[in-house]
């Protein structure tokens, strides 16, 4: 049993990467030609409130697994391995069934909380969505050990087309509130079951209560630093619709959610994908004692060139280019394209060096800087709250994330010409 989960996987690393990239290629495609439809079917108060949903849910999966998935990559052994993720399933169920606890309170007794009156039994989706989510990366924890990256890409795909289809199924049926939350349910479900039809192949071995608490012991750096930091920065991330969307109308909320999607998921999609080569390469080199310097300097050369006429492109047709593909009732998405444009710009290179702590242990460091983020962000929105505007707020927002992304590249830059620096005083 040991065997399965210990040894790698045959194949190159590039093989690997191009098996999962290019899975998660297709989903993204599938889930972006399917917005040409669902964008004539729902509206932006519709789209409003399934950002408002979606939001939460993105928070409190850091809560239920507290990042354990990850620490299932680096456990000592296959034991181990299994007893993180059996852990990590059990937490995840437990604060599933707590949070199932309180939304049905707050929806019985009419309490909930702003928006999400108007979602009604709606809300009560936001626990088994995070119980489905938080599942889907434990699981995504255990193939990525044993590298079974065709799974992972058909777990992906599936999650894209169920829940696509669903989504425009429900909503030719009427169903505008509910349509979208329910469809991205369902096709998280339908994900989970590529995973949970192929896990007896892993041969997960059983483990014990003492085994599995031992292993969350030894590996709480994850809840206590990594959830920490992806907590603080998932809450950031989302404070327009956890907070603007109490204040302004629910239209707005949805004209920039479209366009939050469609300027930052391939941005986020090819940041995953650069990051993951340059982490391998350079950390390669760093333990080899070897300059990383022209590595990065490339790096950035190359997707600047690539991101700059794009940004300039989007920042000129955005609005004619949704008008034409999403209808006349996404009119306006283009000014909050305009206001993310030099936010997105910087974070093509930032976002890809944030393995950059990882290699000279700066971690702590970099929590602070999530720290400042997230506190200037809160200061942007209640700028904009004040004052009664919300393209304010959203100008204010992007400002304050693009002069952050902009400090944290410089602040990784600074940390690889102190490491180049050290190999040349250890050359003389």
């Amino acid at each position: 049993m040991r065997k399965v989960l210990n040894r790698l996987k045959g194949g190159t690393v590039a093989g690997e990467t191009a098996t999962l990239l290019g899975g998660n290629i297709v989903a993204q495609a599938i889930s972006m030609l399917a917005y040409l439809i669902l964008t004539r079917i729902y509206s932006p108060e519709d789209y409003a409130l399934f950002n408002i949903f979606y939001s939460y849910i993105e928070v409190l999966i850091i809560v239920s697994t507290c990042k354990y998935e990850l620490a299932i990559v680096v456990a000592r052994d296959g034991d181990e391995a299994a007893a993180v993720a059996r852990f990590a399933l059990r937490m995840n169920t437990l604060v599933s069934l707590a949070l199932l606890a309180v939304a049905s309170l707050l929806y019985l007794t009419h309490s909930l909380p702003g928006d999400y009156a108007e979602l009604g039994a709606v809300a009560l989706l936001v626990p088994p969505m995070v119980w489905l989510a938080g599942s889907s990366r434990i699981y995504s924890g255990l193939y990525n050990r044993v590298r079974r990256y065709r799974t992972m890409a058909a777990s992906s795909i599936t999650n894209a087309s169920a829940g696509s289809a669903l989504k425009i199924i429900f909503g030719a049926l009427g169903m505008h509130s509910t349509g979208l939350p329910l469809g991205t349910l369902l096709g998280q479900a339908t994900a989970n079951g590529i995973y949970r039809l192929r896990m007896r192949s892993l041969q997960l071995p059983h483990t014990s209560r003492l085994q599995r608490l031992n292993a969350a012991r030894r590996h709480r750096n994850f809840p206590l630093y990594v959830a920490s930091k992806d907590f603080l920065n998932s809450l950031s991330a989302n404070l327009p619709f956890l907070w603007l969307a109490f204040h302004f109308d629910r239209a707005e909320v949805g004209l920039f959610g479209l366009a939050l999607t469609f300027t930052f998921r391939p941005v986020n999609l090819l940041n995953g994908a650069f990051e993951s080569v340059l982490y391998a390469h350079t950390a390669e080199r760093v333990r080899q004692r070897e300059s990383i310097g022209r590595t990065v300097g490339r790096f950035l050369l190359a997707v600047n060139a690539i991101s700059l006429p794009i940004a300039v492109a989007a920042w000129f047709w955005a609005e004619p280019i949704f008008v034409f593909f999403f209808g006349d009732q996404w009119h306006g998405c283009g000014q909050y394209v305009q206001a993310l444009i030099p936010w997105m710009f910087i974070l093509m290179s930032s976002a890809s060096l944030m393995f950059i702590p990882n290699l000279f242990s700066t971690q702590r460091m970099e929590f602070g800087f999530y720290l400042v983020t997230f506190a200037l962000r809160a200061a942007a929105l209640a700028t904009g709250i004040h004052l009664g505007n919300f393209l304010t707020a959203i100008r204010l927002y992007a400002a304050a994330s693009a002069a952050m992304a902009l400090a944290i590249l410089t602040w990784y830059l600074w940390q690889v010409l102190r490491y180049e620096r050290s190999l040349t005083r250890k050359g003389r």
